[in-house]
């Protein structure tokens, strides 16, 4: 039989952190973070959504690691035009049309009774596997690290035969992700806090329904408590992974970033050199009580579940896991 390709599918709302997890995950020997891997259709090959630049710093089409990774089989020839921009279209028609987070009881089911999934959706993840297994042959022949954070994605994938899919899911402080959208970031929107909450409220409930289907592969990981203990966090999510590797940041929480080949996520990703993953509680005192308020109100089923406090308190020291704070927006 042949070995399935190991995957960590990260989900989880945007701002919690997750393009840098995967960028220090990339750095490990036979590891590819590959972004988010979701929008390679839309951003990558119709260069319609909001970035179509590969963390190396080319155009995704330009990019050899994708050129080379999305071929006949997966996307259309990257040099023939017209292939590829048909199977791009179709693909994002059908992520769409059946794997938004509102999809996630369906696929879940799917995946729970090994029934297959819509010939559409099934497209989509047959193209998605055959990615995974071009990376792998690419160098990430122990790991691949997908960002995507779709609910539903996850689900599908989970119940699929060929792929060995651990699934992690981030959590952040609504409240931190609040302000952090309500700041300008290169490409990336800004939100209002009802809007960012209500959106993190729902991609996180997907990720908890996807949890409870697939407990032995799931792994739900604070972005407070990798700020605080990165060495630590670190450890516990290369052992879900299956890896054994030391995490690859000194005692100061500082990691050296090579280059990547990222597809979308936050604009950091391309950020190379030592960077230093440390707490920052800007949002404690930066954002506005009322924005704090309807925050808080939006995640109230969750807040004590993530173990975040109703009213929290004002800004202080970094004191170690139970820290309540976070590195950059």
């Amino acid at each position: 039989m042949t070995e399935r390709t190991k995957v960590l599918y990260i989900t989880g709302w945007l701002r919690s952190g997750t393009t840098l997890l995967g960028n220090v995950l990339n750095e490990l020997p036979g590891v590819v973070h590959a972004g988010e891997l979701h929008y390679l259709w839309r951003n990558g090959l119709l260069r319609s959504g909001t970035n179509s630049v590969c963390g190396c710093g080319e155009q995704v089409r330009d990019c050899p690691v994708w050129s080379s990774a999305t071929g006949p089989r997966t996307a259309g020839a990257m040099g023939d035009a017209g292939d590829a921009v048909s199977v791009a279209e179709r693909m994002v028609a059908a992520q769409h049309a059946h794997l938004r987070t509102r999809h996630t009881r369906a696929r879940l089911a799917e995946s729970r009774a090994g029934r297959p999934a819509p010939p559409a959706a099934a497209e989509v993840l047959d193209r998605t596997a055959d990615l995974y297994r071009a990376l792998a042959a690419a160098g990430g022949e122990r790991l691949v690290v997908d960002g995507s954070k779709y609910p539903a994605e996850a689900a599908a994938l989970i119940g699929r035969p060929d792929l060995d899919v651990r699934v992690l899911h981030m959590v952040r402080d609504p409240r931190a992700v609040a302000l952090s959208h309500l700041s300008v970031k290169q490409y990336i929107e800004i939100m209002s806090p009802a809007r960012s909450t209500g959106y993190w409220l729902g991609f996180n409930l997907a990720s908890e329904m996807v949890g409870a289907a697939a407990p032995g592969r799931y792994l739900r990981v604070r972005h407070e408590d990798f700020s605080a203990d990165p060495a630590g966090v670190l450890e516990e999510v290369l052992a879900f992974a299956g890896l054994d590797d030391a995490p690859p940041v000194d005692a100061t929480g500082t990691v050296t970033l090579g280059v990547n080949h990222t597809v979308t996520g936050n604009p950091d990703r391309l950020t190379r050199g030592a960077t230093r993953i440390r707490s920052e509680e800007r949002w404690r005192t930066d954002l506005p009580a009322r924005h704090a308020a309807t925050a808080t109100a939006v995640a109230l089923p969750l807040l004590a579940r993530y173990r975040y406090p109703l009213a929290p308190a004002p800004a202080r020291a970094r004191t170690g896991r139970e820290s309540l704070t976070w590195t950059s927006d």
